[in-house]
């Protein structure tokens, strides 16, 4: 062991020393408020007879702080408690310009304050001083303060791996360091849930993270740049910039279903922020809605695709994809202003309301969504009635004057508003619903935007930023609809190479031109994949943008075997190498839930804990998963198994992008089996 990892130890073990003292005084805090709220509680019961109101008050009052602090307190040891574990990952030595003394800033997760000695020990990841350890090697620097740009020189950069408390490793180097922690971080096998990677946070990531100024961020990312965790992180740092303002229910989440959600869910608590709300689309339009319109789901239109042979469905989802059909849908609502209310003369009694004193209302009221402009339109009528006609219309005429008012507009029911809609266009037979009066997706958020224009909605002002994850599988109008119902900042990110559906896909680009202000800022390197495997899942679809990092693994295999039994025995070998191995994560994906059920039926007695996802799934966890393409997005595994690669099953678009996207979700180890001729899509490579 060297001098330097020696004082390095040293100062470690000096820091666990501090907070620990730090834990017990917490400890000893923590159990006199408790025996105080004990003894408060026990004093008013007993003592509840002879106390007056306001004293009872002030007993409650005193129980109510005391519980506070309490929470307080275990939040504040819960966060030390992590820190005696990995109290920090950084060192920067920076002398800030005009002062003489060198100050040893160390980052980790969270902020430690010594009290005794009035010193900060442990800097956040998100406080300005912190992200000069992200932005610049040795020599000089500048980070942003409050107040002004702080400039100086960094003298020395450290980077540890500590856990456990113990102090596994430490780099030095005049170079960039974060690639050597971040190859040995590449190299580790997957974990159950997504964690934080502060500790390998790159400069162009860390330019996303603390972006302040965008109202809408949308952010391209390759497959496995770490898009979706730099977005959370994204959160993190703005929950601590505007702690003031802004908390984690303040946050909303779109994902694309409740296994990656829960895949997710440990990363802002790991950083010391609560657990965000996460709803999917379909919950979003199925509240805007109500119960009794019923449609198809995303996952079912996919599935539906990816055997469906009907050409007039693709073309309805492709035109109801388009920038041209939301522009349509657009002026349809002014034509539905102008044309489908037409005021006629209305007879109360001895008078006469005449037909362009109701226009006149209607066209005052723009603001309000037709369908509620009915009632207030009656009753200011009723008022100018009073005024110039000296009398008062009795309730029954204002009541029969609304009807009458209301029966102007051609339509009264969403649904044939709607269908209203395609007869405007001259295009009827674009709108088709199933058995049971089931809709198709892709009329599911144009019906929502008509409802919101026509009926209105409840704003969700709590929502002060929301996060739109897998960007590439939301249509032009589904965005509108996001736009009219978060009136807020947006973190919205994607891939446009991995939709599953490349009939209704967006790009960046694309999504920029719904929203007024949107800047958009991309993520090409890819850290997921070996390079082997990111080349291989080049060739299936190439990316020219994509920058893959050298962490040299195995080659992919495609090996063709004889028919299903051979397929199913060749599974089962590598299930056997993998639970073998010091791999944790083995997906089986398959491009259809049929595909995946007929797997697990073959393997599911196999001695190895094998779990299936489908669409009614929530959780997600390591050893052996059957999946589709669909789901498994977002998602990574160590090893990655893809059945049925031959040209009968992959041979399309879609399937093109389905192949791409399982190929991408493998760290370490990628096995493509096929009978017969394999994909024209692997014809580069080679057995």
């Amino acid at each position: 062991m060297n001098r330097l990892e020696t004082e390095e130890r040293i100062h470690l073990e000096k820091v666990q020393d501090i907070l620990n003292k730090n834990l017990e005084k917490i400890d000893g805090n923590l159990s006199a408020h408790v025996q105080d709220i004990h003894d408060n509680k026990e004093y008013l019961w007993e003592s509840r007879d002879e106390m007056d109101g306001a004293e009872k008050a002030s007993v409650r009052q005193s129980i109510a702080v005391s519980v506070l602090t309490g929470e307080s307190m275990a939040e504040k040891r819960e966060r030390i408690a992590k820190l005696i574990e990995t109290p920090y990952f950084g060192r920067i030595d920076f002398l800030e310009d005009g002062k003489r003394d060198t100050e040893n800033i160390y980052i980790g997760v969270h902020s430690f304050y010594d009290e005794a000695n009035h010193v900060t020990l442990i800097h956040d990841w998100r406080a300005p001083v912190s992200s000069m350890f992200y932005d610049f090697e040795l020599g000089r620097a500048f980070y942003e303060a409050p107040q002004a740009t702080i400039s100086g020189t960094i003298d020395l950069k450290r980077q540890y791996r500590i856990r456990e408390s113990k102090l596994e490793f430490m780099l030095e180097s005049s170079l960039n360091i974060h690639d050597d922690v971040l190859q040995k971080e590449l190299s580790s096998t997957s974990d159950e849930k997504m964690k934080n990677i502060v500790a390998t946070i790159q400069r162009d990531q860390n330019q996303i993270i603390r972006n302040d100024t965008s109202r809408v961020l949308i952010i391209q990312g390759v497959a496995g740049s770490g898009k979706t965790s730099i977005a959370l992180h994204r959160i993190a740092f703005l929950l601590y910039k505007h702690k003031e303002t802004i908390t984690s229910r303040n946050i909303l989440i779109v994902s694309p279903n409740k296994v990656f959600a829960d895949y997710i869910s440990n990363v802002l608590p790991e950083l010391g922020e609560e657990k965000i709300l996460e709803v999917d689309c379909e919950k979003i339009a199925s509240d805007q809605l109500g119960s009794k319109i019923k449609f198809q789901t995303f996952f079912e239109q996919v599935t539906e695709l990816i055997d469906s042979t009907d050409s007039k469905f693709i073309q309805r989802i492709q035109y109801k994809s388009s920038f041209d059909f939301l522009s349509k849908l657009r002026s349809f609502f002014s034509y539905m202003e102008s044309d489908l209310f037409s005021p006629q003369d209305v007879q109360i009694g001895a008078i006469t309301i005449p037909a362009e004193m109701i226009r006149e209302k209607f066209k005052s009221l723009q603001a309000t969504p037709i369908s509620k402009r009915f009632t207030p339109m009656a009753r200011e009528i009723a008022k100018r009635i009073s005024f110039t006609h000296k009398t008062n219309l009795k309730a029954a005429d204002v009541n029969k004057l609304r009807t009458s008012i209301k029966k102007m507009f051609k339509t009264h029911t969403l649904i044939s508003l709607y269908k209203e809609f395609y007869t405007w266009l001259g295009s009827p037979e674009m709108f088709k619903t199933r058995k049971g009066r089931v809709l198709e997706y892709s009329d599911v958020f144009p019906l929502t935007l008509l409802k919101i224009k026509f009926e209105g909605t409840t704003s969700f002002d709590y929502v002060k930023h929301l996060v739109v994850d897998e960007m590439q599988d939301y249509t032009p109008v589904q965005y509108a609809v996001l736009e009219e119902l978060f009136r807020c900042r947006k973190t919205i990110l994607g891939d446009a190479n991995q939709s599953v559906n490349p009939y209704s896909s967006t790009t960046c680009n694309d999504i920029a031109k719904v929203f007024s202000k949107a800047d958009i800022m991309k993520l090409c390197k890819s850290y997921r994949s070996s390079f082997e495997i990111a080349t291989f899942a080049q060739k299936i679809s190439q990316n020219e943008e994509l920058e893959i990092i050298e962490r040299h693994g195995e080659e992919p295999t495609v090996t063709k075997v004889k028919d299903d039994a051979e397929q199913i025995a060749e599974i089962k070998k590598l299930i056997k190498d993998f639970s073998a191995s010091n791999l944790k994560s083995l997906g089986l994906i398959c491009k259809s839930q049929h595909q995946a059920g007929k797997i697990y039926d073959s393997i599911k007695d196999e001695p190895e804990t094998i779990t299936i996802l489908d669409a009614e799934s929530s959780t997600f966890s390591n050893g052996v998963i059957i999946t589709t393409a669909h789901m498994a997005k977002g998602l990574e595994f160590d090893q990655v198994i893809i059945p049925f690669s031959c040209s009968k099953n992959y041979h399309n678009e879609m399937d093109k992008s389905m192949l791409y996207i399982s190929c991408t979700r493998a760290m370490h180890k990628l096995n493509l089996i096929h009978t017969g001729n394999k994909s024209p899509f692997l014809e580069m490579e080679h057995n």
